[in-house]
């Protein structure tokens, strides 16, 4: 299944977004399917760049150019106001029945001063975790993996999974 398999997302819902990549893989395999969209917010530039975090500033600008200008805005705002936090949504899509579940994960943190690590992906060189004193580029994998809006929101999801097995085998 191919990205024209997909409709186009939106810019304003990661649910609505998740909703619409389960649904077209559920139709397109007859299987249930997992969809996900997930972005950064940072209260400072009023939860920008949200669901539009992998094209924010244009399909073609870079990490690099997008760590610049978040950075810039931030520019002499102490850490009480560089509050922020990665987010994301995954949806469970039955194909016979079109049901769809949604759950969230979120990982608060506050951007960094400047890029630090070499780890991960996107923005994980800016996102600053206080507790661990660390950016979630700097995390080894094992601890990402447990921290990360992405994690948090899978955990759930292996709920719904159950459930699903359990009423299928049930029926």
């Amino acid at each position: 299944m191919g990205p024209e398999h997909f409709p186009p997302e939106g810019e304003d819902s990661y649910r609505d977004n998740a909703i619409l990549k389960a649904q077209a893989g559920a139709r397109f395999s007859g299987l249930v399917c997992l969809g996900e969209d997930s972005g950064l917010e940072v209260d400072a530039l009023d939860g920008a760049p949200g669901p539009i975090s992998a094209v924010f500033l244009g399909p073609e600008a870079t990490y690099e150019e997008r760590f610049r200008y978040i950075l810039g805005r931030l520019e002499g705002l102490p850490d009480s106001r560089r509050t922020a936090r990665f987010r994301c949504l995954m949806a469970v899509a039955e194909p016979d029945t079109g049901r769809t579940w949604t759950v969230e994960g979120v990982c608060e943190g506050i951007i960094a001063r400047e890029p630090r690590g070499t780890g991960g992906f996107g923005y994980d060189p800016i996102f600053y975790l206080p507790a661990l004193m660390a950016t979630m580029a700097e995390l080894p994998p094992h601890q990402k993996n447990v921290v990360s809006h992405r994690a948090r929101a899978a955990w759930q999801v292996r709920q719904v999974l159950k459930e699903l097995l359990y009423e299928h085998t049930r029926g």
